[in-house]
């Protein structure tokens, strides 16, 4: 069976760099950092269980160290080998790694998260599996969905990525909760939504 099309510019980024940052397809580690510095703003994740769907080699558990936030515990998802490697190595305590696709296996996303994180890692589905698998996500988190997403064409501009506009995303987010954080502030062309459930 061939790789999904969502999957196969990682693949092929992976083949050409390995594990890399440029397999990650991020334009440059600024704008990687700006994105986790949205999710972690809006977030809670100190002492909380986080599920990074779509981890790449964990570089989002990296920055929260260095920002001095602790998980209780980290998951990754990952669907690329040399990414899912890449991560593993990092051996961080309360860390695990798990390798699958979460758009084919959204069972993988049931890992009693208290928040369940997409970090660029949506940049590549279709409309459809874009929303789907944030309704399942959403099922899925105790607390806090938290994702990013490209808004408009001015990052989007390769073939391969899609991007909604942000009254669409914020219409759906408001149909799962009332208690919503949305910065489009960090990046022009990237939002971060949070979805919080009722405590």
């Amino acid at each position: 069976m061939p790789p999904p099309a969502y999957l196969r510019p990682y693949l092929e980024a992976a083949e050409r760099h390995g594990a890399k940052f440029e397999s990650l397809l991020w334009a440059n580690p600024s704008a990687q950092a700006a994105r986790f510095a949205a999710l972690a703003r809006w977030s809670e994740l100190n002492g909380r269980i986080v599920l990074d769907a779509g981890c790449g080699r964990a570089d989002l558990l990296e920055y929260l160290l260095d920002q001095r936030i602790q998980p209780a515990r980290y998951i990754g998802i990952e669907a690329v080998e040399a990414l899912a490697e890449a991560a593993e190595t990092n051996n961080r305590p309360h860390a695990a790694i798990l390798r699958g696709d979460f758009v084919d296996q959204p069972a993988l996303l049931d890992q009693h998260a208290h928040v369940i994180v997409f970090c660029g890692s949506l940049n590549t589905l279709s409309p459809d599996d874009f929303y789907q698998t944030l309704r399942l996500a959403w099922q899925y988190t105790h607390s806090e969905l938290a994702f990013n997403f490209l808004c408009s064409p001015r990052l989007a501009s390769g073939k391969h990525l899609t991007w909604h506009p942000i009254s669409d995303v914020q219409e759906f987010a408001y149909s799962l909760s009332s208690d919503i954080a949305l910065d489009d502030s960090y990046r022009k062309g990237d939002c971060t939504i949070v979805i919080r459930k009722a405590e």
